[in-house]
């Protein structure tokens, strides 16, 4: 008979070298069922429950995203750059009104020197004005030097209308992140509005820099900003969806004019 052809070839297999295992360190798989061993932490932040509070903000703030914002309100979103906002800051806080216990000592001390039958000449303190209906009044007198507008002002109603009368006026004013940051100047929780309306000497120079830079950044983009919508901003899902319908629309168009 005839050796059989395609017979299977008989190759070596190379042994592979066994792992040397050390008895010092035994291996001991985890097991995670009833009684074992604790499961490794996942991030379950999808399925917390927030509080009612949380929920409500960051519904908000999609929806702020979603609607077309007009004009008049979309301008508090443009605030004062983080450099200024601080240079700012840090001149606003040389004039910080005296707060309760300081203008106690105040009192204190002038009541004394009446007793005794001294006449003291009291200096107005140059400070900053705050207080809605007072900074108006400042502002249509044209006593303001400076108007300071916060961002986040519930309900936004009640300083929508003061970029208009400050441009009006023509007195440099400026939108600034957080009512807290400017209530803190003021001793307060919060605070819509400060105004500066003189400075010190020392401080002139520096005053004069940053009006320049707000004048710049605000008083002069008015215009701009009167015409920008904000918002109208969809989500993921949906600009895909429209993405996808003018692909096909555009291929319509093509093939007619094929």
């Amino acid at each position: 008979m005839a050796p059989k052809r395609g017979g299977k070839v008989v190759t070596q297999t190379k042994k592979k070298p066994e792992k040397v295992v050390n008895p010092l360190f035994e291996k001991r798989p985890k097991l995670f069922g009833i009684g074992g061993a604790l499961p490794p932490k996942r991030d379950l932040h999808r399925f917390v429950k927030w509080p009612h509070v949380v929920r409500i903000q960051r519904k908000r703030r999609i929806l702020k995203q979603r609607l077309k914002v007009p004009p008049a309100l979309n301008q508090f979103t443009k605030t004062l750059d983080k450099n200024l906002a601080t240079s700012l800051f840090k001149m606003l806080l040389k004039y910080r009104p005296e707060d309760k216990a300081a203008k106690k000592e105040r009192l204190l001390k002038r009541a004394q020197s009446e007793a005794e039958g001294k006449t003291s000449e009291v200096k107005k303190p140059i400070v900053v004005k705050y207080g809605l209906n007072h900074v108006t009044y400042l502002i249509e007198q044209n006593k303001a030097q400076l108007v300071v507008i916060a961002h986040d002002v519930d309900p936004i109603e009640l300083v929508v209308w003061l970029p208009a009368l400050c441009r009006k006026m023509e007195i440099p004013y400026c939108i600034v992140k957080g009512k807290s940051r400017l209530g803190a100047i003021v001793h307060k929780k919060t605070a819509a509005v400060l105004c500066l309306t003189t400075v010190k000497n020392e401080d002139k120079l520096e005053f004069s820099k940053i009006l320049e830079a707000i004048k710049a950044n605000f008083n002069d983009k008015y215009d701009e900003y009167r015409k920008k919508w904000g918002g109208g901003i969809m989500g993921s899902k949906s600009q895909a969806k429209t993405k996808a319908k003018e692909k096909v629309l555009a291929k319509e168009a093509a093939q007619r004019m094929s």
